[in-house]
């Protein structure tokens, strides 16, 4: 049984799912939601998965984030375009807790820090620690409160450093790490949060960004030689830009992606079955596109940088369009 109190702010696809993993597993978890809060309220969450299907019957659900007791650790799994309502939307944490945001893009943790601190400062007087998490994962909600999850499901844990500089795992993040592994949820730590994330962002930004474009999934992208041929193009944008980023923020170190990571990515896509993006599913439903985190945030870095990176820039634009539309 572990001693952390958990709360999920935003219960969607990743956060129903991993929240549902951590309360099987036996953590007190307190679910945030919007509009599945009667149904789940009332029949709770079902969870289909590769790791098997389960039901939780009966989770504690709020409609509001002041009835939500303090907690250890506040889970930030909204998309990024709704982080300026944070700071209403987060319950008490505890003395020595975190917030650990599970969320995709460049910059998030940074972003938080600064939107938090003074709200945070005077209600609770300490800024608790940031943490980041890069979630691996196949994952849709198909009904209030019913989510399926359809391939990997890793976990990679950071810490965030203001100077972007690399930093030991705290001791929290190990006990938060335990929670997640009797979850069953493969979990791993990183001492270099910013650098997991270019990682990510080589595959999120291509096909992310281009199953809006193109409005496909990842299986119709992967069966054209043009597209592949396009995210070959972006995948070697980001990495261009990774390196340098690594290179100006820690200059002599070994900071860097390998190219190697395109082919591992390409080949890993191929044989997932036919997967809708989340950005994807956010346009088709009308909701706005993580644009910024994703593209446009990575997009400044290598502007900033002098790095050449033309074709992320088309992208950039063509999704800003469709966005603003």
């Amino acid at each position: 049984m572990s001693s952390l109190s958990y709360a999920i702010i935003g219960t969607g696809a990743i956060g129903g799912y991993y929240g549902a993993r951590l309360q099987q597993a036996g953590c007190e978890v307190h679910f945030l939601l919007r509009g599945d809060y009667e149904a789940v309220r009332h029949s709770g969450i079902a969870i289909e998965s590769i790791d098997g299907d389960f039901e939780l019957p009966q989770v504690k659900a709020y409609s509001q984030s002041t009835d939500i007791p303090p907690v250890d650790v506040a889970i930030v799994a909204l998309k990024t375009t709704q982080n300026n309502h944070l700071h209403t939307l987060l319950p008490p944490i505890k003395k020595g807790g975190a917030i650990l945001s599970l969320q995709n893009g460049l910059g998030i943790e940074a972003d938080i820090s600064r939107q938090l601190k003074g709200q945070l400062k005077e209600r609770e007087g300490t800024v608790p620690d940031i943490l980041g998490g890069l979630c691996f994962i196949c994952s849709n909600r198909i009904g209030p409160g019913h989510f399926r999850h359809s391939a990997y499901g890793r976990i990679l844990l950071g810490a965030h450093n203001p100077t972007a500089q690399p930093c030991t795992p705290t001791p929290l993040m190990g006990a938060i790490a335990a929670d997640f592994a009797k979850g069953p949820i493969a979990i791993e730590t990183t001492d270099d949060l910013p650098m997991a994330r270019w990682q990510k962002l080589v595959w999120n930004v291509p096909y992310s960004g281009l199953s809006v474009v193109l409005d496909a999934t990842t299986e119709e992208m992967m069966a054209d030689s043009g597209v592949q041929s396009l995210i070959t193009t972006l995948m070697a944008e980001v990495i261009n830009t990774a390196n340098a980023w690594g290179e100006q923020t820690s200059p002599g170190t070994n900071r860097h992606l390998p190219f190697s990571l395109i082919d591992e990515m390409i080949a890993h896509t191929e044989v997932i079955e036919p997967y809708r993006t989340s950005m994807k599913i956010d346009y088709d439903e009308n909701r706005p596109l993580e644009v910024e985190t994703i593209v446009g945030n990575p997009l400044r870095a290598a502007q900033a940088m002098g790095v050449s990176v033309p074709t992320m820039t088309m992208l950039y634009q063509q999704l800003s369009f469709l966005n603003n539309r």
